[in-house]
């Protein structure tokens, strides 16, 4: 009875951590470096016998040659046909080599058509499969218009294990990968194949080599890198081949020189994973002992489920869906085992990929008697192009036990694959990590803290709005309100009903401010604003109305108060560059352009930041929301702080002012609507002016070369480092420059830099939104892409959509990491397990991107797990929110 028990007992305790009884159960799959080590030099020993006539027979690892006797040397030109056979469809591709004008890294250009394989052929004859393939390179060359008048010289990849006397002869070794036609095996392919390009006639081609995945693999990196020695395959199947030196090879003649050789073995990471789970379930580890049909049924676990259940974000929900999918009803913790299972499955796959590895790259370091070995992989295959963790842990395994050589991967594909994946390579610093946002995060939240205090410089400026409380319903009147925020300037007339809570009415009129007039001189730009009033006035019939106003004003300002309406300008952004105004009380400025007019009178009232009129106007729908962002063409916060913890107020009022102050404020909010257990707490809106973090190299570590050539073609070289990140206004500049370089790299637009590419501010933000929109067919985005003048192909509108993605989503990521610090540090200021708030919204990145908003309000959940944060797009924008802010300060005044 007392083993019973401690069973009973040790299974209920492996309940609690599903991935515990995963380890437990899987445990022989753990391997540490050692046995890694162990198992390297056991394939370095069956390749020696593979090696060797006497013994290759009895290897496990057979040597095959290919004779193929060098790497690509640079000198190759030419036009060639390829024909791709491996998978459950085939590619057909024409190469040009150095033709034309090429592309300039490499200086080929492929064309290529992918074919399907009906499932009977899989099956059937064989000679009827190398039909298909014939009739289908025929259709190649007919739909491709390419002239038959001369021989076209044909390579022949064909990803299965043959042993070949001769480059252009191959007997067949035997089938893998649901390939199973009749009749071929033993015999020699490329005949097969020369016999049915016959039948098929019209052909006039020439069958010059036949070589396996894997080397194809390594001669298209080896075009571009002459490091590279070392073809690898990790899909379906998995397989390498590298150069031998000749003379170790007895199964071929000669004695100088090195050649290709294959090391064949198969991997099927889906069906592993099937049937741990399956075994696990039976014994009553998951799925309280269910077991279904589906996951009885050989191959409903694939690989690409592996890749899907792995994936960092979305990979317990991927995981869930994938076993609903086989009528399984999971928990949440066997979602985690099934998960570990699937990480446990594949660590063990990359780690035997790399002893492998590690044996052929020892042996190659042997051979030429090296101490230290420089060279390049190329890698192929679905689990390593798709697999999110595959290649990282490959890539470390491999340099772990082999430190004194330095490998460098490359992927290799054809087309726009391999665009992709060097695409890929130049967008990686764009992807931040979980960590990273972690540290924005944080640096944030320092950036905040130091600049609420009096002393000592900060880049995050936390100016006081002289806000104390959001509205509360009491509003009535009408109220003009002036917005200046970015490329526009609007004029707005707001009627509050009296006795109608969240009842208003709103007319406006949207104005330009050009270029020249935003970088002219001060006096032009608040004249040209004065303009505007003039022209929206008469538009209203009230030229002779003395209205309140409340002016927006959308760059860092301080205060001392929100009733005296004064603000004196810190510094411009946003692309804002007006002489004489630095230093100057924007409000002064505005009333001497209305007097140098002498056409009406404004009784302005208040200034106020475009965030804070975004607050208050969802305040005045929603009494949660305390916090205002913009994200548009610049980018700011602002947020109700405790005023205790406002030390730089201290300097503008003294320790007794403030103190009456907040008994004022006291009075306020005990006056209006409580919040529950908030009214005894004073508050003040502070502006952040968020957009200056990183100005003091905070951000340096992550911030790319685009970022920094956009920084300093800025008209503000070192300033806003933040706002340059995540804001409309410098997106589309920092797309065009990743553009810029993979053009020069020749990975778009045939390596053709056009006037158009090379002219800053061509791309804007606005082709962001439109290029990322799910409903758009690359055809659109060619169209769209046609009218900047760049002529494109389909494969260059996926590698410039892909650009686009990058730096939206991880503009959006930082935004959500700076809004997590904000969050935290209100929930924390308040003393509360959990927050409740929400987060009134402005600006056209947002509003109008398609996926900025979704990446924004994810990234600043998962970083502020105890915040549950509502974001509340503004309706009318900060306008209405500068009334609401007049309204209050007016009342108050009366």
């Amino acid at each position: 009875m007392l083993a019973v028990h401690l069973v009973s007992f040790f299974f209920s305790k492996l309940q609690e951590d599903p991935t515990k009884k995963v380890d437990r159960f899987l445990y022989a799959m753990r391997l540490h470096d050692d046995q890694l080590k162990d198992i390297s030099a056991r394939f370095q020993a069956e390749m020696k016998k593979g090696l060797s006539s006497e013994s290759n027979a009895a290897a496990a690892v057979k040597m095959l040659p290919t004779h193929v006797r060098s790497t690509p040397d640079g000198t190759e030109k030419g036009q060639f046909l390829a024909l791709d056979l491996g998978g459950s469809k085939f590619k057909v591709l024409q190469v040009k080599v150095r033709e034309g004008i090429g592309i300039k890294k490499g200086g080929v250009e492929m064309e290529e058509k992918t074919y399907p394989i009906p499932k009977e052929l899989l099956i059937g004859k064989g000679t009827e499969l190398f039909g298909h393939v014939s009739e289908s390179l025929k259709d190649f060359l007919h739909k491709r218009n390419i002239s038959l008048e001369k021989k076209h010289p044909l390579a022949f990849t064909f990803s299965f294990p043959c042993e070949q006397s001769a480059l252009d002869q191959g007997l067949l070794l035997g089938w893998g990968k649901n390939y199973r036609p009749r009749g071929l095996q033993g015999k020699d392919v490329v005949q097969t194949l020369r016999e049915a390009i016959d039948r098929t006639g019209g052909l006039d081609v020439e069958v010059l080599a036949m070589v396996n995945d894997t080397v194809a693999t390594m001669m298209t990196c080896g075009f571009d890198d002459e490091h590279c020695e070392v073809g690898l395959i990790i899909g379906t199947g998995t397989n390498a081949c590298y150069m031998e030196e000749l003379r170790h090879i007895d199964l071929v003649e000669g004695d100088e020189g090195r050649i290709f050789e294959k090391m064949i073995s198969g991997m099927y990471l889906g069906e592993l994973v099937r049937l741990v789970v399956l075994k696990m379930a039976k014994l009553g580890l998951l799925f309280d002992g269910r077991v279904s049909d589906a996951l009885r049924t050989k191959g409903k676990i694939t690989t690409a489920h592996v890749a899907a259940m792995e994936e960092y974000k979305n990979g317990l929900k991927n995981t869930k869906d994938i076993l609903m999918e086989l009528d399984l009803n999971p928990s949440s913790d066997d979602c985690i085992a099934v998960q570990h299972v699937s990480t446990i499955v594949s660590f063990r796959s990359s780690n035997l990929a790399a002893a492998g590895l590690a044996a052929i790259l020892s042996r190659i370091k042997k051979n030429r008697n090296l101490r230290t070995l420089k060279i390049t992989v190329g890698v192929d295959g679905t689990v390593y192009k798709t697999h999110p963790q595959y290649p990282k842990r490959l890539h470390k395994v491999v340099r772990r036990l082999l430190p004194e050589c330095h490998v460098r991967f490359v992927l290799s594909d054809s087309g726009s694959s391999k665009g992709a994946a060097l695409v890929d390579e130049t967008l990686a610093p764009f992807r931040l990590s979980q960590d990273q946002l972690q540290l924005v995060k944080t640096r944030m939240r320092a950036g905040l803290e130091a600049g609420l205090k009096s002393k000592g410089p900060s880049t995050v400026k936390m100016l006081p709005s002289f806000v104390y409380r959001t509205p509360d319903g009491t509003e009535h009147g009408k109220y003009l309100a002036l917005d200046l925020g970015g490329t526009n300037f609007r004029a707005l007339l707001v009627n509050f009903k009296k006795g109608l809570q969240h009842n208003s009415r709103l007319y406006h009129k949207i104005y330009t401010i050009p270029q020249e007039i935003m970088q002219g001189t001060g006096e032009e730009l608040f004249d040209h604003i004065a303009q505007c009033v003039s022209d929206f006035l008469d538009y209203m019939g009230m030229k002779n109305a003395h209205l309140p106003a409340g002016f927006t004003f959308s760059f860092p300002c301080e205060q001392t108060a929100i009733d005296t309406a004064s603000g004196t300008l810190v510094s411009w952004t946003k692309g804002y560059k007006a002489t004489d105004c630095e230093g100057h009380d924007v409000v002064s400025l505005l009333r001497e352009a209305i007097k140098r007019r002498n056409e009406f009178d404004l009784d302005i009232v208040a200034v106020v930041n475009d965030t804070v009129g975004t607050m208050m106007s969802c305040a005045y729908e929603d009494p949660q929301c305390e916090i205002g962002l913009i994200a548009g063409t610049g980018t700011n916060v602002c947020y109700m702080e405790e005023l205790k913890n406002i030390e730089k107020t201290d300097q503008k009022f003294g320790k007794t002012e403030k103190g009456e102050r907040e008994e004022d404020v006291q009075d306020e909010v005990t006056e209006g609507e409580k919040k529950e257990g908030d009214a005894e707490i004073p508050r003040m809106c502070i502006n952040t002016e968020w957009g200056g973090l990183g100005d003091d190299g905070s951000l340096d570590d992550i911030i790319t070369p685009y970022d920094l050539e956009v920084n300093q073609n800025s008209l503000n070289p070192g300033k806003q480092r933040f706002e340059k990140l995540t804001s409309g206004m410098y997106l589309g500049e920092v797309v065009r420059q990743v553009l810029l370089d993979l053009t020069r790299g020749g990975l778009l637009f045939r390596g053709h830099v056009t006037e158009t590419l090379k002219t800053p501010g061509i791309f804007q933000t606005k082709y962001l939104s439109q290029i990322e929109s799910d409903r758009l067919a690359l055809l659109q985005v060619r169209s769209i892409l046609q009218q900047l003048g760049l002529n494109s192909t389909c494969d260059d509108s996926i590698i410039v959509k892909e650009v686009c993605g990058a730096v939206s989503r991880r503009a959006a990521q930082l935004c959500g990491a700076g809004m997590a610090a904000v969050v935290e540090k209100i929930r924390e200021n308040r003393g509360l397990d959990h927050l409740n708030i929400t987060v009134g919204v402005d600006g056209a990145l947002y509003k109008l991107h398609p996926h900025f908003a979704g990446v924004l309000q994810e990234t600043a959940r998962i970083l502020a797990p105890r915040c549950s944060v509502t974001f509340l797009p503004s309706e009318e924008g900060s306008g209405k929110g500068a009334a609401l802010i007049t309204a209050v300060a007016r009342q108050k005044h009366d």
